[in-house]
């Protein structure tokens, strides 16, 4: 492991020849919550920027993962601000074992995103927009609905606004989440996870039929396994639940008032589009597109079917001026 990549010296962001970093992108540390040492990179525009994208990414996935997307947002004339969440990518981790997928409680989370933001602040030219994948679209939504007011809009791709759990009931697992994070076994992986399961081939991979993007982003964690994360544990379950009982509640979704557009993926594994569904509608102002025949990382999809979550954004941008 680099010295960066271990937290000492300059804060390294990976291109590959697959995936390179755009032209003056750079990544710098910053501290989270409790002091959390935290990853976090800055993509600025060549020229005077529409406004700025904070671009927060899903369970497992590092910022390089999305430099595409990063570039693409600089070519539409956005700044893009793009982070680690603690506990994977090179923020720092939760655990002694680093490749266990592991949070504890979203409070923490949440103020570590008011800390990025705090960072980066007075490079973010407005108006801002917010875009979360998965887990950080739920969780991005919950930064919205807990006080976060600087937002003119957010698009959120495959939000994790309900998790399928087949085949045990979704009502058992989040009873066996609490219970097992409750009685000190937070950090015990799931049932049947291994941390030296290697990443499917891409014909059974549940995540993207885009062959070029799934071995690419396969390539990024082999030639740089500091950025891997493996399968979740009983305390990211109960965390991940949580969020989403807050985001149902009455001080959740309903008090978002911007536009909050919510892409979903027609043939997602993970996240349950009906529940995606009836959140989205708590959103005073939400509209759900669904995208027929989408796995779960839409932005790692096709360029058919991401161009359909790119038609969404440009006319959402297209609406704040």
């Amino acid at each position: 492991m680099s010295a960066g990549a271990s937290g000492e010296g300059p804060a390294p962001l990976f291109g590959t020849d697959a995936a390179p970093v755009p032209p003056g992108a750079s990544a710098e540390w910053f501290a989270g919550a409790g002091g959390l040492r935290l990853r976090a990179a800055y993509f600025p525009t060549a020229e005077a920027a529409r406004g700025t994208v904070v671009l927060s990414g899903g369970r497992t996935e590092p910022i390089e993962k999305y430099l595409e997307v990063a570039g693409e947002l600089n070519a539409r004339g956005f700044a893009v601000v793009c982070h680690d969440w603690r506990g994977q990518g090179l923020s720092q981790r939760l655990l002694p074992e680093r490749l266990k997928g592991h949070l504890a409680g979203y409070r923490d989370v949440l103020e570590d995103y008011q800390e990025l933001i705090a960072r980066f602040e007075t490079r973010m030219p407005k108006p801002w927009l917010a875009i979360g994948h998965s887990m950080g679209g739920a969780l991005t939504a919950l930064a919205l609905a807990t006080g976060e007011r600087r937002f003119a809009a957010a698009i959120l791709s495959a939000p994790m606004f309900g998790i399928l759990t087949r085949p045990l009931p979704p009502g058992l697992v989040k009873f066996l989440a609490v219970v097992q994070s409750r009685v000190g076994l937070g950090g015990g992986l799931v049932p049947g996870a291994s941390l030296a399961a290697p990443p499917p081939p891409f014909e059974a991979n549940d995540l993207t039929h885009d062959p070029r993007r799934y071995a690419r982003n396969v390539e990024q964690v082999t030639l740089r396994p500091e950025l891997a994360l493996g399968p979740p544990t009983w305390g990211w379950l109960d965390f991940a639940f949580a969020a989403i009982r807050e985001l149902r509640s009455g001080r959740g979704a309903g008090q978002v008032s911007i536009p909050v557009v919510v892409v979903a993926a027609g043939d997602d594994k993970l996240v349950d589009n009906r529940e995606l569904r009836l959140v989205t509608e708590r959103f005073p102002r939400g509209r759900c597109v669904e995208i027929a025949g989408a796995s779960h990382e839409i932005l790692q999809e096709t360029d058919a079917l991401r161009a359909v979550f790119w038609r969404e954004f440009d006319a959402l941008a297209q609406t704040l001026g």
